[in-house]
C-alpha cells in the first residue's frame, strides 16, 4: 500500500496518519465543513472534504468515501473507530471496489456485531460464558421460567444493543414483564432491533478487555489486558494496563480465551476481546472488531505500534513476533478529555479552547486532534484529548498523571479533567479495589437539571451524532430525557 485514506476524523485520524508516515505511506484526509481547518487535515499528504458537518451527511456517506480514494488512487483504507469503523456493508463494498479494508471481515464484523450471534459463535469454543441463554426470546412466561432457573437478580439485554440501550436488571420475579417490555421497546427505538436475551447479572464487575492481533497465515497473540472499569453512563472515562487485580495466571488464561474468540469468528486484524471479572471468575462479554479508542496504553506496555500492526496484517504479513515474545514493560494509565461540565451532569460544554496548553515530559503522551483557538462543533463526539502517563510502575504513573492533569491548561470550556484527577487519586482506585460502579459508590445524584432551550439545542445535536456514528464513546441519554448529575460524595 502506498496510499492510505483515513475515514475518519480528529485525534484518530491523526494518529494513523503519523504510522503512515512513519511507514513511507502517503495519507488521505477526508473532512466534513466543520473540519476544513482541523489539524488532521493539514498534516495529511492529501485531502478532500467529503459534505457538511452533520455526520450523515459526511463521514458516514461510504459510497463518497469510496469514490474520493477511486479519484485519488487510494491503496486501502483506515476506519479508525465509531463512524463506519464496524459497518460491515461499508467494508464490502470497499473490497468490491478493489481497496484493501485495513480491518477483519464483513463476515466476522457481523458475527460480533451482535451479542447473540457472538455467544452462539463461541461457545464451543471452551469460553466462560454468564450464565444464561444464547438466544432471542420474546414470550414472557417463557422467559419469566428461564430467569427462576437462573436466579435473580438477571439482566435482560439487547441482542444489537451499545451504551447501556436495552438493558434492564430485573430484582425480582413481579418486576420482570415490566423490564422486558421496556427493554424490549428501548431495544426497537436505538437500534431497530427489538431482539433480547436473559442472564445471571453479575453484580459489582470489573470490565477488562483483551487486545488480540491476527494475521492471515493462522497466528493469534494476545496483547495483555487493559482495565476500562471507571465509567460514567456506560461509557469508559479512564483505562489502564496492565490490571491490578490480575495474577499470571488468570492473565494467562484470559489472553488464551481471547484467541479462541478470534479464532471462532476467522478474526484478522486488530481487535478487543471484552469480559467481566468477579471474585476470581471471568466471563465473555463482546467482541469490539475495530481499534479500541483505549490503544495507546496496550502500546505503551508492548512496546507496538498496534496501527502500524494493522496495516502490515492488512498488506497480508505474518506477524513479527509470537506469544512468547511478548513482555508487560511498566504501567500506562489514559483518561479520556471530554468537553463536559462534570458539575452540571457532564452536559456537553461546547465552546472556543480560548487557552490549550498541552502537559509535557518524560512519560506522557497526549493523543489530539485541536489546538489553541479553535471551536468544539457540536456536531461529533466532545472528546477534545487523551492523556496517557506511563512508568515503571502504577504508583508512578498515578502521580504522574496527576501532575500531567494539573498541568494541562484548557480555557474556554469546561472538561472532565478535575473529575479524572479525582477519580484516579480516590483511595478506591488507588488501592486497586474497585468496580464498574466506581461512580454510584463515590458519587451521588444530587438533581435534576431541565435540559430546555439553548442547553437542549446543544445536546440534541452533539446526541444524533453520537447514535449515528455508533461511536464507543457515544452518550447514554437523550435530550428529552432527565440527566442526572454526578457530584463528589464528600460524606
Amino acid at each position: 500500500m502506498k496510499k492510505i485514506l483515513i475515514a475518519n476524523r480528529g485525534e484518530i485520524a491523526l494518529r494513523v496518519m503519523r504510522s503512515c508516515r512513519k511507514m513511507g505511506i502517503k495519507s488521505v484526509a477526508i473532512y466534513s465543513e466543520a473540519d476544513a481547518n482541523a489539524p488532521f487535515v493539514h498534516f495529511a499528504d492529501e485531502a478532500a472534504c467529503v459534505g457538511p458537518p452533520p455526520s450523515n451527511e459526511s463521514y458516514l456517506l461510504g459510497d463518497n468515501i469510496i469514490k474520493i480514494c477511486k479519484e485519488l488512487n487510494v491503496d486501502g483504507i483506515h476506519p479508525g473507530y465509531g463512524f463506519l469503523s464496524e459497518n460491515a456493508d461499508f467494508a464490502r463494498k470497499v473490497t468490491k471496489a478493489g481497496i484493501i479494508f485495513i480491518g477483519p471481515s464483513p463476515e466476522s464484523m457481523e458475527v460480533m456485531g451482535d451479542k447473540l450471534s457472538a455467544k452462539q459463535r463461541v461457545k464451543t469454543y471452551d469460553i466462560p460464558m454468564v450464565p444464561g441463554l444464547d438466544e432471542a426470546i420474546e414470550d414472557i412466561e417463557v422467559a419469566k421460567g428461564h430467569a427462576d432457573e437462573i436466579g435473580y437478580p438477571i439482566l435482560i439485554k439487547a441482542s444489537a444493543g451499545g451504551g447501556g440501550k436495552g438493558m434492564r436488571v430485573v430484582e425480582n420475579r413481579e418486576e420482570f414483564e415490566e423490564q422486558m417490555n421496556m427493554a424490549i421497546n428501548e431495544a426497537v427505538k436505538s437500534f431497530g432491533n427489538g431482539a433480547v436475551f436473559i442472564e445471571r447479572y453479575v453484580g459489582s464487575p470489573r470490565h477488562i478487555e483483551i487486545q488480540v492481533l491476527a494475521d492471515t497465515h493462522g497466528n493469534t497473540v494476545s496483547l495483555f489486558e487493559r482495565e476500562c472499569s471507571i465509567q460514567r453512563r456506560h461509557q469508559k472515562v479512564i483505562e489502564e494496563a496492565p490490571s491490578a487485580i490480575l495474577t499470571p495466571e488468570l492473565r494467562k488464561a484470559m489472553g488464551e480465551s481471547a484467541c479462541r474468540v478470534a479464532e471462532a469468528c476467522n478474526y484478522v486484524g486488530a481487535g478487543t476481546v471484552e469480559f467481566l471479572y468477579e471474585n476470581g471468575e471471568y466471563f465473555f462479554l463482546e467482541m469490539n472488531t475495530r481499534l479500541q479508542v483505549e490503544h495507546p496504553v496496550t502500546e505503551i506496555i508492548t512496546n507496538l505500534d498496534l496501527v502500524e500492526e494493522q496495516i502490515k496484517i492488512a498488506r497480508g504479513e505474518k506477524l513479527s513476533f509470537a506469544q512468547d515474545d511478548l513482555k508487560i514493560h511498566g504501567h500506562a494509565l489514559e483518561v479520556r478529555v471530554y468537553a463536559e461540565d462534570p458539575q452540571n451532569n457532564f452536559l456537553p460544554d461546547i465552546g472556543t479552547l480560548e487557552v490549550y496548553k498541552r502537559p509535557t515530559g518524560e512519560g506522557v503522551r497526549v493523543d489530539d486532534g485541536f489546538e489553541e483557538g479553535m471551536e468544539i462543533p457540536i456536531y461529533y463526539d466532545p472528546m477534545i484529548a487523551k492523556l496517557i502517563t506511563y512508568a515503571p510502575t502504577r504508583e508512578e504513573a498515578i502521580r504522574k498523571m496527576t501532575k500531567a492533569i494539573e498541568d494541562y491548561d484548557i480555557v474556554g470550556i469546561e472538561t472532565t479533567l478535575d473529575f479524572c484527577k479525582f477519580a484516579i487519586n480516590h483511595e478506591a482506585f488507588v488501592s486497586g479495589d474497585f468496580d464498574t460502579h466506581f461512580v454510584k459508590h463515590y458519587f451521588s445524584d444530587s438533581s435534576v437539571v431541565d435540559t430546555s432551550s439553548e442547553d437542549e439545542k446543544k445536546v440534541a445535536g452533539i446526541l444524533a451524532n453520537y447514535f449515528l456514528d455508533k461511536s464507543e464513546t457515544k452518550a447514554d441519554y437523550s435530550p428529552s430525557s432527565e440527566v442526572k448529575a454526578w457530584e463528589v460524595n464528600r460524606v
